[in-house]
């Protein structure tokens, strides 16, 4: 891919974002998504970000993994991965706009719901109903495929389990390093990661690896409630740009 000096800027900032939001502030995930689909068709922009996030997936993963909730994960990857395939089958179907905007108003949704959560007494998951993890599950997948954009979905559904910062953050790792690679050979498919994305990848790498280390820094120095706000406040004008 050609870019010129500016171009390459803002691909390398974008890269060190994928970085943080892997290990530090889960909140910048669309802010890279957006900044990548500035640069290069929207379309082809997805197939160059998920390599870049596989690799922070890795360090998340290797950093945060013994923090794993396993019982939150098990409730979501069934309808994670239904989300996927129908994001597979909606991709064709579904111009730039119509996805960004869709997404956008779901994330906006969801977060005026865990307003309210958050607003009334301590509770936990069972509050949501049954349809909580399915619909969230789904919707993840979904957005995940059509533009890696399901991280603030995971915020919402994270935050409302009321997990501490450390147990957050590895169980949004492992589910988004088992999540990217389940949708990589859909990605593959629909050639949007081919020799040349995986080209400029490459040359992205060290980026998302020096933004990993920035991250794990940034979340040892925010307390709880700063971090759950922090997320949320990113998550919610990510959200808001996706309309204009």
């Amino acid at each position: 891919m050609s870019f010129n000096a500016w171009q390459w800027l803002l691909a390398v900032l974008a890269a060190m974002l994928v970085g943080v939001a892997k290990t530090g502030i889960t909140g910048l995930s669309l802010l890279f998504v957006s900044m990548f689909a500035s640069i290069m068709p929207a379309r082809r922009s997805t197939g160059v970000v998920l390599p870049l996030m596989i690799v922070g997936d890795f360090v998340a993963v290797l950093a945060y993994r013994r923090h794993a909730q396993w019982k939150y994960l098990w409730k979501l990857f069934p309808w994670a991965g239904t989300g996927i395939v129908i994001g597979y089958l909606a991709l064709g179907r579904m111009n730039d706009d119509q996805a960004r905007q869709a997404i956008g108003a779901i994330i906006v949704a969801l977060a005026a719901l865990h307003v309210y959560r958050r607003l009334r007494p301590v509770g936990h998951e069972s509050e949501h109903g049954a349809w909580f993890a399915p619909v969230i599950g789904v919707l993840a997948g979904f957005t995940t495929l059509v533009s890696n954009s399901s991280g603030p979905l995971m915020v919402i559904y994270l935050l409302a389990m009321r997990l501490p910062k450390m147990e957050y953050m590895g169980t949004m790792a492992v589910f988004f390093m088992l999540l990217n690679f389940f949708k990589l050979p859909f990605m593959i498919s629909l050639g949007l990661v081919n020799r040349e994305s995986l080209m400029l990848n490459l040359e992205l790498a060290p980026a998302v690896l020096i933004g990993t280390w920035l991250g794990n820094w940034l979340l040892r120095r925010i307390n709880q409630k700063a971090f759950e706000t922090i997320a949320l406040v990113l998550t919610l004008c990510a959200a808001a740009k996706m309309f204009v």
